[in-house]
Parts: structure tokens; C-alpha cells; sequence
């Protein structure tokens, strides 16, 4: 079973200890102190919807789809398994093509305060030094959107059945949670800022070239050797620039990487097949265990959602 269906799962237990008041966008708050938690509910379709982020904030869905319109003019679903992080003081507006009373569209945020934001950076700067090219952790307040892995789609069930479920232990875990939370997408964040590196200068620095040579080369084991001659480093000094700044190894690096191409593959028409065989795994099964293990669902399901 999927993992998409744990949070099916709270949003209906959700609505079933919460009478609707509105429609569209109807709003339920479990917390606020760290972070407001907001469950929000829509049980007819509707087209540009504006919600505004006083702080930033940090967007879930449940279940449902989305059609998400930013302020720079893009447009982009919204669906189960994705994250859309509004900068503050920006806005979105929303579409509900599918929700009705029978199944609505149900989606989750977090308002993360500035203050919040800043401890995590300090955190991080003083535990995990980046590069002098990429300078110090900081909020990057630009719309974000991405697919996350497992690991947060468990951090977000866990923060919204702690509530949902009136847990004693509740704020203690949003605590956390929201602290985890932040530091992925910062990570996240650093890794698209590195990336618009390479695009302008590959060999900017050692580790912008190595990255860029793993970038060339999804496909193909990493030669750990190889990286580490062409970022002019030593194996120990090349995994600690990469777990500083990217928070894994160069081969997890490479995988996520290889995950990530392989779901724009698909959504662009390659066959489950010629995708895996394109980004040189072994076979479609070994393909499907590995994007499991990242997404927490099979490449059949993600092209079934898509």
C-alpha cells in the first residue's frame, strides 16, 4: 500500500470530528505556537482561489488536486506525495477541478515564523559549514515546488496524526517536526542554488565541478576516485563538502538525482521501461524498488497520479 494513504486515511478522520462551516477552503487550525498547523477542506470545484502567507508557508496535499497558480505567472498541479513552499508575504491562487462533497480536496500547511527560520539557519551554520560559494544558510523566499521522498512524507503524516489524533505529545512533535521540516528545505533549496551554479560556471569550485560531472553522468556508477581528482580533494574532504552541503553522499546524491529525472521522464511520455533502462538501472524491477524506497510509491502509481 502506498503512503499517500496514511495521510487519505487522516484527512478522512479529520472530517469526521469537524463539521464543514464553508465549501471552499474550509479552514481547520490544531496549533499555534511553533507553527499553525491548518487542515483545509474543499468540497466543490473552484478556480482562483488566493491564499495569502504572512510567513512563509509550507504546503501538503492529503488528497485531491490541485492546480497551483504563482505570482510570477506559472501554473502547476498540485497532487498527493508534493510539497509547495509560498515565500512570505506572497501569494497563490488555486484551482479545484475534482473536489466535490463526495470527495473533496483536502490539503494541510504550516505557517513557519521568520524567528523559527532563522534558529534553524543558525543550527546549521554552526553544525554544517557550506562552501564559500554558496555562503551561509539562509531562507531562500521563492516559490518552491518538488515531489519529496519517503522520509517527509512520514515527518508530515506524523506532525498531522499527532493532532489529529489529539496526541499528549503533540506540540513536542511539531516541535521537532517543524524543525526537520525546515531543514530539508533548506537543504533542498541549497541544492537548486548549487545547480544554478554549474549552469553558469561548472568549475566554479571543486565541488560545483564534481557535482556537475555526476550531473553529466546519472546514468553511470560514481567512481568515487574519479570525483574526488576532479574536485581537487581528498575522498574525506569530498563526502564532508557533500554532507554539509547536501546533507548526503555523492552516490546518494546521484540516486535522488536519478529519481528525479527519471519522474520528469515519465511525466513527459517515456514508458516506465524506457526510463529506467535510460537512467542505466539494471532493470525496471530494480527501477521500481528504487523510486519506492525514494517516494513511497511504485513508477506505476506516480503515472497513475500523473
Amino acid at each position: 500500500m502506498i503512503r499517500t494513504s496514511q495521510l487519505t486515511a487522516l484527512a478522512k478522520k479529520h472530517r469526521a470530528q469537524v463539521a464543514p462551516r464553508r465549501l471552499i477552503e474550509n479552514r481547520t487550525v490544531y496549533a499555534s505556537q511553533l507553527a499553525e498547523l491548518s487542515v483545509y477542506d474543499t468540497y466543490e470545484q473552484a478556480d482562483r482561489v488566493r491564499l495569502d502567507a504572512g510567513e512563509l508557508l509550507y504546503c501538503g496535499m492529503m488528497t485531491g488536486r490541485k492546480v497551483m497558480h504563482g505570482m510570477d505567472g506559472f501554473s502547476t498541479e498540485f497532487l498527493p506525495h508534493e510539497s509547495f513552499v509560498v515565500a512570505p508575504g506572497e501569494y497563490v491562487e488555486i484551482d479545484f477541478p475534482e473536489a466535490s462533497l463526495d470527495i473533496p480536496t483536502t490539503c494541510m500547511t504550516l505557517e513557519i515564523p521568520r524567528e523559527t527560520l532563522r534558529k534553524v539557519c543558525d543550527q546549521l551554520n554552526t553544525s554544517s559549514r557550506r562552501t564559500k560559494e554558496m555562503g551561509d544558510w539562509q531562507v531562500d523566499e521563492r516559490q518552491l515546488h518538488l515531489m519529496h521522498t519517503d522520509a517527509t512524507q512520514q515527518l508530515l503524516e506524523r506532525i498531522v496524526a499527532s493532532h489529529v489524533c489529539n496526541e499528549d505529545d503533540s506540540d513536542l512533535v511539531l516541535n521537532f517536526g517543524v524543525n526537520e521540516l525546515v531543514a530539508r528545505m533548506l537543504r533542498q533549496q541549497g541544492r537548486d542554488f548549487l545547480l544554478r551554479c554549474i549552469q553558469e560556471n561548472p568549475t566554479k569550485s571543486g565541488l560545483t565541478h564534481a557535482v556537475a560531472h555526476i550531473e553529466e553522468n546519472l546514468a553511470h556508477p560514481v567512481d568515487i576516485e574519479q570525483l574526488a581528482k576532479i574536485a581537487c580533494m581528498s575522498r574525506t574532504k569530498l563526502y564532508q563538502q557533500f554532507k554539509n552541503n547536501l546533507g548526503c553522499s555523492p552516490a546518494e546524491y546521484q540516486q535522488q538525482r536519478r529519481l528525479e529525472k527519471a519522474c520528469t521522464l515519465i511525466r513527459s511520455g517515456f514508458s516506465i521501461t524506457s526510463a529506467s533502462y535510460e537512467l542505466g538501472f539494471a532493470n525496471p524491477s530494480h527501477f521500481s524498488r528504487r523510486f519506492h524506497q525514494q517516494y513511497g510509491m511504485t513508477p506505476s502509481e506516480f503515472l497513475s497520479n500523473n
